[in-house]
């Protein structure tokens, strides 16, 4: 059999794997396929996006029309809010009436404590401020719960956006659309008002680090006190802030700021601006967050530019898909435990669980075998390895909604309270014991993740489905699609960055410092060659290196030990037909086609690099190579000495 023989729907056999795998497993799709005019990329992570979403659609909408006496308390609240966002009517009749206490709070600003007052108030219910907060795990003692504080106040996706001269086109529609937000809010001047937002949004952005900076786990992690606070950023009152939000001064006693030079640069702004400028930017923010459960010309004009603009999206979603996005960001976890109930097979955790340990071993054999590291840094590697915790599938305790109040027929005070019960459980986490059950995807999310803090790889049932996972299919495939996945998410513990955190979730060195200078060494390879990559369908273009690497660094190593654990499994050995079905399904799980305007958002601002070059790191395999038997002047061929091989 030829390794070739393995056609599927999609394929251009015209283009040789050898050049070119990804357009050799999905040419044809690309030529041929249409993006739904409600979505901005299509392939198979957004159709099993869409699979998901139509189950949990018959979830909810079987609940909002049952009789609640029947239900129980969270079948009851799912019910409600999709009721409350389909309730058009109500929502028609009321108008602004929903956020006029906001703005007239906005409105009657003072000076900037007031500010600060304000936007606790506003962010408790779902708003954004000055800077983002969450909570984490503190990444140099991972047995406590921090307040992270990061750059933020902007309304474009990027600093870069309201500097850069490409971006000029987008930032006159960015203040066109102001103008329509304002002028729907009957504002006196709209136009002014949307030129001040740009411009205070533009001073902000000067103190904005650059996103690959941002990536860095060393100088993002600066533990402060509150008096430190006060003094990085002594205009802005931390204490109206952090009271009106829901916490206290103890909830900021100790924070980690991520970008300290932006809270001093943000001071000086507060300082310099005054208050008449900071309410249109203050006006501009309500505005946008009440934009999704205000009437439809609210609704259009946001989408407009948010999607048809940033995305290129040019349909509106549907507002049933809408209304199911607006449950699940609200009380996630109790539809997710409905979802698993009905769509969760027990057979698929089961075999998970072997691919799993099958690709945990592969990383222990990979590591053994590692010609560049010590035996002194390789042991603790091991010792991170073998402390690594696997969430399959869905939480083994489901979070209680309890104090979670929802109404059928208040749309705008559902998506308050649900804010406001989300912010009052994080802060409530801070002087409380880890939680490591606790799940950050919901399980009908098709995606996984890897969180070094706790040292756990996350595998929602939602992407355990084809082409990632399928029970009947042939092994290679899904060690092609899940099985590099998987790898992908453990190689998050030993990329860039993951690396400097130990098996506890700390940020301590593990490493000898000419292990660190070997690894350093083969980043920056593999930096230098992504930056060298343009985009099929966008020349002159290229790829972010260093903003990459993190996850370059998963998607190599991923691959490399999808493959090595397929052999496991086949007890050492397998046929070149049956291998090369591990690469071909690895090419087909990044089939994805994307419209120009998100394409170049993603490739600013986004840490993974674009799918092409997904599927075909395969370049850095030796077992590629060997599989399909490249030869120099091949399109994916590259001299073994330039080939990047980390783990």
């Amino acid at each position: 059999m030829s390794i070739l023989d393995d056609a599927r729907e999609g394929m251009d056999t015209a283009i040789r794997p050898q050049d070119d795998l990804f357009g050799h497993v999905n040419g044809r799709w690309l030529a041929e396929a249409e993006i739904p005019g409600d979505r901005s990329s299509w392939g198979p992570f957004v159709e099993l996006a869409d699979t998901s979403e139509q189950r949990v659609r018959d979830i909810i909408e079987s609940l909002a029309e049952a009789d609640p006496a029947s239900l129980d308390d969270d079948a009851r609240r799912i019910g409600d809010l999709f009721t409350s966002f389909m309730d058009t009517a109500t929502i028609e009749a009321r108008g602004t009436r929903p956020i006029r206490p906001l703005l007239d709070a906005v409105e009657s600003l003072r000076d900037v404590r007031d500010l600060a007052a304000f936007l606790g108030e506003f962010e408790r219910i779902g708003g954004f401020g000055l800077f983002g907060t969450y909570v984490d795990t503190d990444a140099k003692n991972s047995d406590r719960y921090l307040v992270n504080v990061l750059q933020g106040g902007l309304g474009l996706p990027d600093e870069s956006y309201y500097r850069d001269d490409k971006f000029a086109e987008i930032r006159e529609k960015y203040v066109a659309f102001l103008t329509t937000l304002f002028g729907l809010a009957e504002h006196a001047d709209a136009a002014g008002a949307a030129a001040t937002v740009l411009a205070v949004e533009t001073r902000l952005a000067a103190g904005h680090w650059e996103r690959a900076e941002t990536r860095d786990v060393q100088k993002t992690y600066n533990l402060l006190t509150l008096a430190e606070l006060k003094e990085l950023a002594p205009a802005f009152e931390w204490e109206s802030w952090i009271r009106n939000l829901g916490g206290s001064d103890e909830t900021i006693a100790e924070a980690c700021v991520r970008q300290p030079s932006y809270l001093s640069h943000l001071s000086q702004t507060l300082t310099e601006v005054p208050v008449e400028d900071w309410k249109p930017w203050l006006l501009a923010r309500v505005l946008r967050a009440a934009a999704p459960y205000l009437t439809d010309d609210f609704v259009e004009a946001n989408f407009d530019f948010y999607g048809r603009t940033l995305s290129g999206t040019p349909e509106l979603r549907a507002r049933w898909k809408r209304g199911v996005a607006f449950v699940e960001g609200a009380i996630g976890e109790a539809v997710g435990k409905q979802y698993v109930a009905r769509h969760f097979p027990p057979r698929s955790k089961e075999l998970m669980d072997e691919l799993v340990a099958n690709l945990l071993e592969a990383y222990r054999r990979s590591i053994t075998d590692l010609d560049w590291m010590t035996d002194e840094t390789k042991q603790r590697a091991f010792d991170k390895l073998a402390t690594f915790r696997p969430k399959i599938g869905y939480p083994e305790k489901f979070r209680d909604y309890s104090a979670l109040e929802v109404h059928p027929d208040d749309l705008m005070g559902n998506a308050a309270a649900a804010a406001a019960f989300e912010t009052d459980r994080q802060l409530g986490k801070i002087g409380s014991p880890v939680d490591r059950d606790e799940w950050f995807m919901l399980p009908q999310t098709v995606n996984a993740y890897y969180n070094p803090g706790t040292n756990e790889i996350c595998f929602p049932a939602g992407i355990l489905q084809k082409p990632f996972f399928d029970p009947d299919a042939h092994p290679a495939e899904n060690y092609g699609g899940i099985g590099a996945v998987i790898g992908h998410e453990i190689g998050h513990g030993f990329d860039d960055q993951g690396s400097q955190y130990d098996g506890a979730g700390n940020l301590e060195n593990w490493w000898t410092p000419d292990d660190r200078a070997a690894f350093e060494v083969k980043s920056k390879a593999l930096i230098e060659q992504y930056d060298a990559l343009e985009p099929r369908d966008m020349p002159g273009e290229h790829v972010n290196g260093a903003l990459t690497v993190g996850e370059n660094i998963g998607d190599l190593g991923g691959l490399t030990i999808g493959h090595k654990a397929y052999l496991i499994s086949e007890g050492g050995s397998a046929d070149v037909a049956d291998r090369a079905k591990v690469f071909l399904n690895w090419g087909h799980v990044w089939r994805t086609k994307r419209r120009k305007e998100l394409a170049l958002q993603y490739l600013t601002t986004d840490p993974h690099s674009p799918p092409e070059f997904r599927a075909n790191i395969v370049r850095n395999l030796d077992e590629f190579h060997e599989v399909f038997g490249t030869v120099e002047g091949d399109g994916l061929w590259l001299a073994p000495e330039d080939r990047v091989r980390i783990w």
